[in-house]
């Protein structure tokens, strides 16, 4: 069922409303002359029954919205098995919520070449804290030393009995394959296939506490299982108790609106990072584990011809959680140190270049304040054959209160690749959200200036920076605070939506818990405001790299740039799909001819929002085009 939303908020009133009743401020942002140098800001409610703590979004090729929150960083929806996304046609304001089948908050995602996206990992349990922790618990390492079993389901419950007889139970189901054996001539050696479980005791209390690492039996065996198989644990204990990741993969179809399930990665992940590969293949990097500890480097590689997940144990590197990887032209992985939450202050924290034929990492120096990396956003800048990246803003690792007002660019394509100063930010800002817009500027909006936007420290401040000429101006302000769990990303028609916010407190003196913000707010950049959008209104739908393609205008008579943008898959302001795609150009009459690309690290196959632009930088709404 869809609803058509009709409670609009903060529209865009005439300058009819008179100072006298708003203010002056008020009156003049709904001018048309402050629209056509900073732009407007309009916000709006969701129906109630489609309000949802937007952890994720995504822009489909449909030019609908997929709004993922799973349990949307709620304790008693993820107990209750209450998981939910919603699709959003922000042509007509429509929406339809879509049956969500796991806790997908705070999983991974990228776009597959025929635009489906997959969305990997996500979570298998809820953090506990400090007195809270009433059982003991802990990882174990369940070992098989079999070679000839068949792989063995064992079920959640499973249980571990120490050596001095406490017993603990697996808290989710895992299954153990056989031992590997490798023969020669001559002989053979097996290697233990291994699995880790969390596992928590029976009874309550530090009766059930053990720091001494040993062998623990596996409850239930017989035979050669209960011969070979056994389990290693390190300690169980009382302390906190992180996140713990999903292994869960799915595919969403933009068509049929539905989620279907593929094979599970090889590691389960909280906060990873996915990133599509210029050969159409998804990389999945860093995260949580099942035992809520960072992975230490392990990689694995999503294949979309047969649906799934290898380990690449070539490719092992460190990062913190949600590491900002993208592409280059060079074929390599650049890291540009933005990264979000988890993980040692001294660990992955360095900028660098990732080498993926050989493992090596480049590090790439020049940055201020170095140390103040965590939840900093990242771009790379248009158009993306310029391989100039960005970094804004930034944070103390964990709750720091400490917090950047830096700015630098990279180029890539330097002999030796070192982040510049840019302009300064007009207040430190953590979570910041990058978007690129059709007419090659980059608008910055939201973050705050302390840890979840605590002590009401919301930045309400939007800049528009121009990578052309390294200059960075003020836009119209956010009216909605956007901090932690917040998401933005350009429309078809040129807007940008901004979802989601999750402070921690909801006033300045830190007294009242916060309350996740469930509305909408869009920003109609100045060129919405600067004259008629030229319009593509024929042409190609599928294109090939390194051929040209046709496509009719109308009122368009002085084109003047032409760029493929590919849509985007953001969470936590963390958006590796972004790119802009510089076309050249040839134009007759209404008769637009565009070249694509040859190089697939440019242009990788899949779907993008085809732009052109006027003389004065207007831009056209976007035609969907898939790059074959």
């Amino acid at each position: 069922m869809s609803v058509v939303v009709l409670a609009l908020l903060g529209v865009n009133a005439g300058p009819a409303v008179g100072g006298a009743q708003l203010g002056y401020h008020e009156w003049q942002v709904r001018t048309h002359d402050y629209k056509a140098t900073h732009g407007s800001w309009s916000t709006f409610e969701l129906p109630e029954q489609y309000r949802v703590n937007g952890i994720h979004a995504a822009l489909l090729n449909t030019g609908k919205v997929l709004i993922v929150a799973g349990s949307g960083n709620d304790r008693e929806n993820f107990e209750a098995g209450s998981f939910r996304s919603i699709v959003w046609d922000p042509a007509d304001n429509t929406f339809d919520e879509i049956p969500t089948p796991e806790d997908m908050f705070c999983s991974g995602h990228a776009f597959l070449s025929d635009g489906r996206l997959v969305v990997a990992g996500g979570t298998q349990r809820y953090e506990i804290l400090g007195d809270d922790v009433t059982h003991a618990a802990g990882a174990v390492t369940v070992k098989n030393e079999d070679p000839d079993s068949a792989p063995a389901t064992f079920p959640k419950g499973t249980t571990f009995i120490s050596p001095e007889g406490v017993v603990y139970l697996a808290t989710h189901e895992f299954v153990l394959p056989p031992a590997h054996k490798m023969e020669f001539e001559g002989g053979a050696t097996v290697h233990a296939s291994e699995v880790v479980v969390w596992a928590e005791a029976v009874d309550e209390g530090a009766a059930a506490v053990d720091t001494t690492p040993g062998q623990y039996t596996v409850g239930g065996l017989s035979g050669t299982q209960q011969q070979n198989i056994y389990g290693l644990v390190q300690k169980m204990t009382l302390d906190k108790q992180d996140y713990q990741g999903s292994q869960s993969t799915y595919v969403f179809d933009p068509v049929t609106e539905r989620y279907n399930r593929v094979a599970d990665m090889k590691y389960k992940r909280w906060y990873p990072t996915v990133v599509p590969l210029s050969d159409g293949t998804l990389l999945a990097s860093s995260g949580l584990d099942g035992t809520g500890q960072v992975l230490t480097g392990q990689t694995e590689v999503f294949d979309p011809t047969t649906m799934t997940w290898a380990e690449r144990t070539d490719l092992e590197r460190y990062f913190p959680t949600y590491p900002w990887l993208y592409p280059t032209a060079e074929g390599e992985l650049f890291y540009s140190g933005s990264n979000t939450g988890y993980g040692p202050a001294d660990a992955g924290r360095q900028p660098g270049l990732w080498d993926l034929s050989d493992n090596s990492f480049t590090p790439v120096p020049g940055l201020r304040d170095p140390d103040l990396l965590e939840t900093s956003g990242s771009i790379m800048l248009p158009p993306v054959q310029n391989q100039t990246a960005m970094i804004v803003g930034g944070g103390g690792v964990g709750e720091s209160p400490r917090s950047s007002d830096r700015t630098a660019t990279v180029d890539l394509t330097s002999e030796a690749p070192t982040y510049v100063d840019g302009p300064r930010l007009p207040e430190g800002t953590r979570y910041p959200n990058l978007v690129n817009l059709p007419d090659d500027t980059t608008l910055i909006t939201g973050g705050s200036s302390d840890y979840r936007g605590k002590s009401a420290s919301d930045n309400h401040t939007s800049l528009l920076y121009d990578a052309a000429t390294g200059v960075m101006r003020e836009a119209a302000s956010q009216r909605i605070g956007r901090n932690y769990h917040s998401e933005a990303l350009l429309l078809p028609d040129g807007r940008v939506v901004t979802v989601g916010s999750d402070p921690l407190f909801s006033d300045e003196s830190n007294s009242i818990e916060g309350v996740f913000e469930q509305r909408i707010e869009i920003y109609s950049p100045p060129y919405l405001f600067d004259g008629t959008q030229p319009a593509v209104t024929g042409g190609a739908e599928e294109v090939v790299r390194g051929e040209q393609a046709t496509y009719t205008l109308a009122g368009a008579s002085d084109i003047a740039t032409a760029k493929l943008m590919r849509p985007s898959a953001v969470t936590h302001a963390t958006d590796v799909e972004q790119r802009t795609v510089a076309l050249d150009v040839d134009q007759t009459g209404d008769q637009l001819t565009v070249t694509i690309p040859q190089d697939a690290d440019i242009a990788p196959s899949g779907w993008y929002m085809l732009f052109v632009t006027n003389g004065s930088g207007v831009p056209s709404q976007a035609r969907w085009v898939h790059v074959a």
